[in-house]
């Protein structure tokens, strides 16, 4: 009766007065009136309209495809690079995130599509470490679970954000996760004892459910900033830095990734074209900066931190 009521002064009328003794009723409908052959063509009618918008639906999507054809080579050349510097150091949600926008999904979209990305890379990426033997279990797996319970939440804001504000918040992270680390140089030094056990275990779990809210809610940037805690806080070396970061990744992304799907955030076009691309940059990636040592991730962390500071501040 609102619906009514709002309709008829939208139109200029006076709204129906309801009446405190008005009653609407209704009547079953008697299905022993209709005869079988009747019912057997309602049931076909139907049957054939299901048909005619399930074909336009996937003509719809047809037409999408073919006239955004380029879009899916471009995804896969974009996932390559940033399946590299995902794995050597972070930050590549930076660049995919604007780039799903560009082309044409909306922010919380474009967030839950790039967590395919995400997990393709650190697939990949643990996938080529464990081929060469570095693993840091069982520390990345109790970390990984606590950023998981985290991400859950963290996705779970993302999904029902204003896509306005979440565009001033990514601009925000983005400008706060690069100044992060250009002021702490100390992610590029030392060979001090690990700390992986202990006190120091507990502490780190806390502070990966936080970083699992913020990977949950975004992503962009938290390769960097898991970096930035495992070299200096956990005392490991960047080699085994990467190799945690893409256990942990991999974790908590699975259930950010799954809360965004359930809410209908996924397009999974380009996120597996995005992907597809990762898959080969991860893997590479990370068998490359195990034969090359710490000396060629220190080389790729600067020059993604001054590439993610030029595009912030210039684009």
């Amino acid at each position: 009766m609102n619906f009514i009521r709002f309709t008829a002064e939208r139109e200029g009328f006076e709204p129906p007065e309801v009446l405190p003794s008005m009653v609407f009723k209704t009547t079953a409908f008697d299905h022993s009136a209709i005869s079988p052959l009747g019912a057997n063509i309602i049931n076909k009618s139907l049957i054939f309209k299901e048909k005619i918008l399930y074909y336009n639906k996937v003509k719809i999507i047809m037409d999408l495809i073919v006239d955004n054809f380029w879009h899916y080579p471009v995804l896969i050349l974009v996932g390559c690079i940033v399946g590299v510097i995902n794995t050597m150091a972070g930050g590549g949600s930076l660049i995919t995130l604007p780039i799903l926008i560009f082309l044409g999904l909306p922010s919380n979209v474009a967030n839950g599509t790039n967590r395919i990305a995400l997990i393709l890379t650190a697939l990949s990426a643990n996938v080529g470490y464990r081929s060469k033997g570095i693993s840091t279990y069982p520390f990345s797996a109790y970390i990984g679970v606590f950023a998981l319970f985290g991400s859950l939440l963290g996705a779970n804001l993302a999904t029902d954000i204003d896509e306005k504000i979440f565009n001033k918040i990514l601009s925000i992270i983005m400008i706060i996760v690069t100044l992060l680390i250009l002021l702490s140089p100390k992610v590029l030094k030392g060979n001090l004892p690990e700390r992986l056990k202990g006190k120091n275990l507990l502490k780190s779990c806390i502070i990966f459910f936080i970083i699992g809210i913020y990977g949950g809610f975004v992503n962009a940037g938290i390769g960097l900033v898991i970096m930035l805690f495992l070299s200096i806080y956990n005392r490991m070396n960047l080699v085994k830095v990467n190799a945690t970061k893409s256990v942990v990744i991999l974790i908590y992304t699975i259930g950010a990734f799954l809360t965004f799907l359930f809410n209908d955030l996924v397009d999974f076009g380009y996120g597996f074209s995005l992907g597809f691309g990762t898959l080969f940059g991860g893997w590479w990636a990370s068998r490359y900066s195990v034969k090359k040592g710490e000396g060629i991730i220190r080389f790729f962390l600067i020059i993604t931190v001054v590439l993610l500071s030029f595009k912030l501040w210039f684009f």
